[in-house]
């Protein structure tokens, strides 16, 4: 089968399309011929081993898993002896998992690991690339921003596969949102549900005078220290693109002040969580609450060229693998 395989840091170029060995599901697993998967803004991250202390997880000279690709959609093909919960046929989505690898044309994946069937309404793609997004701004957004009905909240980098998630799901719980990001991304962040715009690129939302309830940087491109004086009084902070700058603002305000800031480490939560949460985004995309945004889609032979698209840090939305 092909994979895509990379062996040390650096840019797209280290990745290389390869010829692996298929996979044989164990008894507990199931083989999962993949029809979609994506590239994130983390995978990136990985992949050139940037900031460096990033290489405290994932290796400090080399990469510890030389395979990328957590979002997946597919088809099962084959299933263990013990496996009750799926059959060969049943068309999934979910994660790869701690050791990635859906950059490929099959996967084999422990049936109590993070995927369901998909919703019938979506197509592979689209499955694919609804769940690292939602999967990332649902736990921030509803466990540690303790999202409410009525509340006033602002979307930082809304137009990314996190922010394009976290303006639907602060729709999804009753909030009034205000989206921040480029011209070019306007339209399509009022067409998901934003209730306000602001174009950073013309002025800082910062200074607007307006306060919010939560401000949620989903790309780690603001401060805590700058986006304070936008807060309410009692008002949260979040960011996902974790940082060494933030982590003092968090051990600080737990202590001290009625505003906090604080961080998640939602790739780490227990695969039951996670499903719980995937089974949640099955029944939102079926009821059409959830839509998911694609900005481009490449075939497995154009990895190289999908990471330098990623890599600019403009993308709409998800970037899709379609595997043929």
């Amino acid at each position: 089968m092909k994979a895509v395989e990379y062996k040390k840091y650096g840019g797209p170029e280290v990745l290389h399309l390869i010829e692996a060995e298929k996979p044989e599901p164990k008894e507990n697993e199931v083989l999962i011929k993949i029809h979609a998967t994506t590239v994130t803004a983390t995978e990136c991250t990985f992949r050139k081993g940037e900031p460096f202390f990033s290489r405290l997880f994932t290796g400090l000279t080399k990469p510890r898993i030389t395979t990328l690709g957590e979002e997946l959609a597919g088809k099962i093909e084959a299933v263990g002896k013990s496996v009750k919960d799926f059959k060969i046929g049943d068309e999934i989505f979910g994660t790869a998992g701690p050791g990635f690898g859906a950059n490929a044309e099959y996967i084999s994946i422990p049936e109590n690991g993070v995927i369901i069937t998909k919703p019938a309404n979506r197509t592979y793609e689209e499955a694919a690339s609804s769940i690292d997004g939602f999967l990332t701004a649902l736990p921030f957004l509803r466990d540690k921003g303790q999202i409410k009905k009525g509340q006033d909240v602002l979307i930082y980098g809304a137009s990314g596969s996190v922010g394009t998630a976290a303006v639907q799901v602060a729709k999804y719980y009753g909030a009034h949102v205000t989206a921040v990001c480029s011209t070019s991304n306007l339209e399509m962040v009022r067409t998901i549900g934003a209730d306000e715009v602001v174009d950073y690129t013309k002025e800082d939302f910062s200074k607007k005078g307006v306060t919010y309830d939560i401000i949620f940087d989903a790309v780690g491109k603001t401060k805590f220290s700058l986006s304070k004086k936008a807060l309410k009084p009692n008002g949260i902070f979040l960011e996902a693109g974790i940082g060494l700058g933030i982590l003092r603002h968090v051990l600080w305000t737990s202590v001290f002040g009625g505003k906090k800031a604080r961080i998640a480490a939602t790739g780490l939560r227990p695969p039951h969580q996670r499903s719980k949460d995937l089974n949640l985004l099955k029944r939102l995309m079926e009821e059409e609450k959830i839509k998911p945004v694609i900005d481009r889609q490449y075939p497995l032979s154009q990895i190289v060229e999908a990471h330098h698209y990623v890599d600019k840090g403009h993308k709409k939305g998800n970037v899709v693998i379609v595997i043929n």
